[in-house]
């Protein structure tokens, strides 16, 4: 039976994970500099355009259609045929079929946006729109079928993720590596200052990207119930907890509390709580929320001294938060949060740690190797770079003809 109080929750939660994208465009937007500003923005509302059309065509039908040999979903939901708005669904329990797609649509906007920071400042953006497509084709569907779907080979095997730690966060966070490798160093990097150019505007994304991140987590209940409650809770936690350990590294390390800082650390609270805010509670959120900001911190200054050229620290937030948040979904499952039910700490709980170490290790393998294949396959036929004067002179003016400001 449909429900109304859990259809209006999943609808006010799916405007809430779609407010995200925004956020995440005026946040990347202030780490990038001055003239790619709008640039960068562009990249994250052309993301929601792109997929928002895809996902009712093919995407959802892909990564939710009736099972093919536990891989992917079939074409049977193509344009949304048969997904009903007054009748539940396969997934849906007591909301509508499309209340759920439309929801999930708002995840898969939000995950190719989150790769374009790694190579910001420096794609083509014919190149960028071929890529959106063939991502959330190739790399987001079968990673979302394996874990969310009916029949995905990860959701039989028990691997859990609730809220997208593996199916948006890794799988972005690993694509944006592969990314960097591939685009290489922006000209002049490591010898010109490239410093964020915009405070301000980090903070009101990670601001707006904390608010929507309430329906990212508490709307994965799929009901206004005791799970989607818990969720909110720890979410908020971990985000506090996160923010706390970041502004402690940058304080101890760089003899500063950075505001840029305690933006990400909050950031990077929420990644890693994702995967585990279904099944745990309050005091293990606080655990996980400080374990991100401290691992994040040191994976974004691994990548400098490397010199690996993640232009605003996509695989150092979101791969190793998402990395982290899964492992700790395994240790700490079902501590605080009772209704989740009890694993034998003996034996469930080793295995429930090895079914997480699984679904990181193939999304991992997955994410990269196939991001790498279709962003040297455009490389190969339609080139992935701008020209070097195209690069000196930003994006803004060379992509799009207009700057983001005009002082």
């Amino acid at each position: 039976m449909i429900d109304s109080g859990d259809t209006a929750w999943i609808l006010v939660s799916s405007a809430l994970v779609l407010l995200m994208t925004p956020g995440l465009a005026l946040f990347y937007s202030g780490l990038a500099r001055g003239k790619n500003a709008a640039a960068t923005i562009m990249h994250s509302f052309m993301s929601i355009g792109i997929v928002g059309v895809v996902w009712v065509l093919w995407g959802y039908t892909l990564s939710f259609g009736p099972d093919v040999g536990g891989f992917i979903g079939d074409l049977s939901w193509f344009g949304l045929k048969g997904v009903s708005a007054t009748e539940p669904g396969p997934y849906s329990g007591t909301v509508p079929h499309q209340a759920f797609m439309v929801f999930q649509a708002m995840f898969a906007i939000i995950t190719p946006a989150l790769i374009t920071g790694s190579f910001a400042e420096r794609m083509k953006f014919s190149a960028f729109v071929v890529f959106v497509v063939l991502w959330i084709t190739l790399v987001y569907a079968p990673v979302a079928h394996w874990v969310w779907g009916n029949g995905g080979w990860l959701r039989e095997l028990g691997a859990l993720d609730f809220a997208g730690g593996t199916v948006v966060h890794i799988n972005s966070g690993v694509a944006a590596l592969a990314a960097a490798l591939i685009f290489g160093r922006r000209l002049g990097y490591g010898r010109e200052p490239m410093e964020p150019h915009n405070v301000p505007l980090v903070v009101l994304g990670a601001g707006l990207l904390w608010f929507g991140w309430f329906g990212f987590n508490a709307g994965s209940a799929l009901a206004a119930n005791g799970s989607a409650v818990n969720a909110f809770v720890v979410t908020n936690t971990a985000a506090c907890a996160g923010l706390l350990g970041w502004v402690a590294m940058s304080w101890i390390f760089g003899k500063k509390p950075s505001v840029i800082g305690a933006a990400s650390g909050a950031v990077a609270g929420l990644v890693a709580v994702t995967p585990a805010s279904g099944s745990v509670g309050a005091m293990p959120a606080v655990i996980i929320g400080l374990g991100a900001g401290l691992l994040c911190y040191g994976a974004i200054q691994l990548l400098a001294k490397l010199k690996i050229d993640d232009s605003l620290s996509v695989w150092g937030v979101h791969g190793v938060g998402g990395t982290w948040g899964a492992l700790a979904t395994g240790l700490f499952v079902g501590v605080g949060f009772s209704s989740f039910g009890d694993l034998s700490v003996a034996s469930g709980r080793g295995v429930q740690i090895w079914y997480q170490l699984v679904g990181i290790g193939v999304s991992w393998a997955w994410s990269f190797a196939v991001t790498a294949v279709i962003l040297l396959a455009i490389k190969r036929t339609m080139g992935l770079r701008v020209s070097e004067s195209e690069e000196e002179a930003g994006l803004d003016i060379s992509q799009h003809a207009e700057p983001a400001y005009r002082l």
